[in-house]
């Protein structure tokens, strides 16, 4: 029977990006979309690159997250990409996702978008979203880089509520984008927080140096998503940081499913590795807040 790997290496073009319309149907693919549906937890997606309502921009996701047997989605910021939030657009990016969750609550979790310049507001909004609401994590873009003290408090809620802190970090070809955090700050904040957990979205992007710049804080996780497939990311970070810290992501829809996929099943990792990486680790993770909600995953 043909295996996961030699079916995403032989779907290539529409197919493999997961961009096929939906009455589209695998010839001969018996059996192996099952094989696909074993748990895969997506930490990283968002709203953007669809049109219409939230509820329509879900619904399309999900068309194409079931293509690829992926059986969770972890969205945050809302239908439009807000830099430096003021508060009253926090409260409507957040807004998108809770509509989100209400939309679809078998299948979308959601991380609430912060920014450290508005403490206060951040503070309310984690209150509304995560202890009062369905939320289950943190969310922090480019307002400001992560190494500052400004993000104290809101790594502190976050401990307090045992939940995860996915901070975007990347290292450009050119000057970062100001306001952008980079590995080496989100290594920095871990040390000052090392009863905290972080998700270091997309490694930096750099993703040689992003894990040697966080493989030293064991509470910070190496998330995948968001760069091209390009081979040995999954590989050096299975054995820079170890399989139990490595998080699959997509960054759909600025990327597709299955290109990011691709990097976890073209890795060649034993079973017990890959499954660690599409899903179990972000269960464990996430799993006190889960239960403290009475969500099962």
């Amino acid at each position: 029977m043909i295996n996961r790997r030699d079916w995403l290496a032989g779907w290539t073009g529409a197919a493999a990006c997961g961009l096929l319309s939906p009455t589209h149907t695998l010839a001969g693919a018996t059996g192996i979309v099952p094989k696909l549906r074993q748990g895969v937890w997506d930490v990283h997606v968002h709203l953007s690159g669809f049109g219409g309502t939230v509820q329509q921009r879900v619904d399309q996701l999900l068309v194409h997250a079931d293509r690829m047997g992926i059986e969770r989605l972890v969205i945050s910021m809302g239908t439009s990409f807000i830099h430096d939030p003021t508060p009253e657009q926090l409260v409507r990016q957040n807004d998108d996702v809770l509509q989100a969750i209400e939309h679809a609550p078998q299948r979308v979790l959601g991380l609430v978008y912060v920014n450290p310049k508005h403490t206060a507001a951040s503070l309310s909004e984690i209150d509304r979203c995560v202890m009062d609401g369905p939320m289950v994590g943190i969310k922090l873009w480019i307002a400001m880089r992560c190494h500052r003290p400004e993000l104290d408090p809101i790594v502190r809620r976050s401990v307090d509520l045992q939940i995860p802190v996915l901070q975007h970090c990347y290292w450009r070809t050119e000057e970062n984008l100001p306001g952008e955090s980079t590995p080496a700050d989100m290594a920095a904040l871990a040390s000052r927080h090392p009863d905290a957990r972080f998700i270091c979205a997309h490694t930096g992007n750099d993703w040689e140096r992003g894990l040697r710049a966080i493989r030293s804080q064991p509470h910070v996780f190496a998330e995948i998503c968001g760069s091209d497939p390009t081979a040995g990311f999954v590989q050096m970070a299975v054995r820079e940081v170890g399989a139990t810290r490595v998080l699959y992501g997509s960054d759909a829809g600025g990327r597709s499913f299955a290109s990011q996929l691709a990097k976890v099943y073209s890795a060649g990792l034993s079973e017990q590795d890959e499954q660690l990486i599409l899903g179990g680790n972000l269960q464990r993770l996430l799993q006190p807040v889960l239960q403290t909600k009475g969500v099962r995953p």
